[in-house]
């Protein structure tokens, strides 16, 4: 059986990981260095991107109308990163005028009760899209490969036998359960996209200081996240491990230099667009009859007397 495949614009070639490979982080920059860029400056290249944005999300918009017209695929994009990284405003810059009725955030918090009292995807099944519909996932189920591997304490209650403690290669039965989820969700008309907004500790830290300097920023920050700061390199390493055994073409990654907002955001709305323009989609093609039937329906309008 086929999958569905994403079709990645050639210049993001470079940043997209499609089959298994072994990923090192500092081998990508965090700092996106495309010739253009170089070559115009910063402040040329922030009119650059501004510019690929608004165009990608008209893009995006038309075609994300041809989705939920169709409803012949799904679509399912991943958003991963540190803290700060720029998931929030992602999200709300790259989806500003698209239809809500076929669009919804799924974002993922610390597993309840009952969440917690079933398998590790349980909860992520559940708000996958229908067809039509547009989801995104803010953090997913990478994080029970990510925040789990970096902090056991928050591990779902496992027999003992079948627990990381015994199993030597629990982490990979993992890997292979996401990469099976995905597959399936591929074959069944869902496009997976999966995007990992790479940012360096040093822009971490300045986004940090500058919640802290702003009160009114004070909302978006707590103790916990300056306390995972601490924890960086076991991120780090826990986000190699993962890419590196979780790209496909089904459901590749992009690896996004996110240390400039405007340019990750013009790269992910570019490829998200490309994506869903690549589907076999189209707006539904009414029969002879009724096309005849809603023209003759106009006529009977035009007709009636204004009050």
């Amino acid at each position: 059986m086929t999958a569905t495949k994403a079709k990645i614009s050639p210049q993001f070639k470079e940043l997209s990981i499609t089959q298994a490979q072994k990923v090192k982080l500092s081998k990508h920059p965090s700092d996106y260095k495309a010739h253009e860029v170089k070559k115009a400056g910063k402040k040329k290249a922030h009119l650059i991107a501004g510019d690929i944005l608004e165009q990608s999300r008209s893009a995006l918009i038309a075609a994300h109308e041809k989705l939920w017209a169709c409803k012949k695929y799904g679509v399912l994009i991943v958003l991963q990163g540190m803290d700060t990284a720029g998931k929030d405003g992602t999200i709300r810059h790259i989806l500003s005028g698209i239809n809500p009725q076929g669009c919804r955030v799924a974002g993922f918090k610390v597993p309840t009760i009952e969440e917690h009292s079933h398998n590790f995807l349980w909860r992520y099944q559940k708000e996958v899209p229908a067809r039509g519909e547009v989801v995104i996932f803010n953090r997913s189920h990478y994080e029970d490969v990510l925040a789990v591997k970096v902090h056991p304490e928050y591990m779902e209650q496992l027999p003992e036998e079948l627990s990381f403690k015994k199993n030597k290669k629990f982490w990979d039965s993992r890997y292979e359960d996401i990469n099976a989820f995905e597959h399936h969700l591929a074959k069944n008309g869902i496009l997976v996209l999966k995007f990992f907004l790479h940012i360096s500790k040093d822009e971490q830290k300045n986004r940090l200081l500058e919640r802290l300097t702003l009160e009114e920023k004070y909302w978006k920050i707590s103790p916990a996240d300056l306390k995972e700061r601490q924890f960086w390199d076991q991120y780090s390493a826990a986000y190699e491990d993962l890419l590196s055994q979780t790209g496909h073409e089904y459901a590749p990654w992009i690896i996004v230099p996110a240390n400039d907002k405007k340019i990750a955001r013009a790269i992910i709305a570019n490829v998200i667009a490309n994506a869903i323009n690549g589907l076999d989609i189209d707006f539904p093609k009414l029969t002879t009859d009724a096309i005849q039937e809603l023209k003759l329906a106009k006529v009977a309008l035009e007709k009636e007397p204004n009050l």
